[in-house]
């Protein structure tokens, strides 16, 4: 099937059915999943461990994130019994963005080193690349669609129609855990140095126009 025909199919189906769609569709093999283990982290990842507990699951570890992120990310991964695999950053590259604090200078280049680059050694192996990007979360993110080909591989956001609000009932209908710093006014949770309280995306990147790392553009 085209992208315009997968997206008129899984437009009409349930999220447990799109995903089980997606392994009808496409073989397992060539499946890349990726999670940032953040704020609705938990919503995919259930879905996910429902229907294949088998699938890898790519975590880009910056080293940069919240102590709260990686208990989190643990206990999620032993929570549904996750396929879990870290990425990180060649480290003469991390320690330079490190010592130059480039986050402050050049948070565009210091996102490309510690996700960009890791991600993008792997997705020549994969045909598919599926991420839990939802419409409500930012202006970029409201104009994609279910299916859509980026930089020579597939992107599906199987939760991309969720709502807000369809997102809080359905994690508080199946008792699955928020990201602790939730409870601490951060609604949308990146790297540390960069992350700061706020609804949305507008506690990304303070003082900053950039509402992206790069992985989805």
């Amino acid at each position: 099937m085209n992208l315009n025909t997968l997206n008129k199919v899984y437009s009409k189906l349930t999220l447990n059915q799109r995903i089980s769609q997606l392994y009808l569709d496409f073989k397992k093999d060539d499946i890349m999943l990726t999670s940032s283990f953040a704020a609705s982290s938990s919503m995919l990842l259930k879905l996910f461990s429902d229907v294949n507990k088998n699938q890898l699951i790519y975590f880009i570890d910056t080293r940069y994130h919240f102590e709260e992120t990686l208990i989190y990310k643990d206990y999620l991964t032993n929570l549904y019994g996750l396929n879990v695999k870290d990425l990180k950053a060649e480290k003469k590259k991390h320690n330079e963005t490190k010592i130059n604090k480039t986050w402050i200078k050049n948070p565009n280049k210091c996102c490309n080193i510690n996700k960009v680059e890791p991600l993008d050694k792997l997705k020549s192996n994969y045909k598919i690349w599926v991420s839990g990007l939802m419409k409500w979360q930012s202006d970029n993110r409201s104009t994609l669609n279910f299916f859509e080909q980026r930089n020579g591989i597939i992107k599906f956001y199987p939760l991309l129609d969720v709502t807000q609000k369809e997102r809080s009932l359905f994690i508080k209908e199946n008792q699955l855990p928020f990201h602790p710093l939730i409870s601490k006014g951060y609604f949308s949770i990146g790297c540390e140095q960069c992350t700061q309280p706020g609804k949305g995306r507008e506690g990304r990147w303070n003082n900053n126009p950039k509402t992206e790392c790069g992985l989805h553009l």
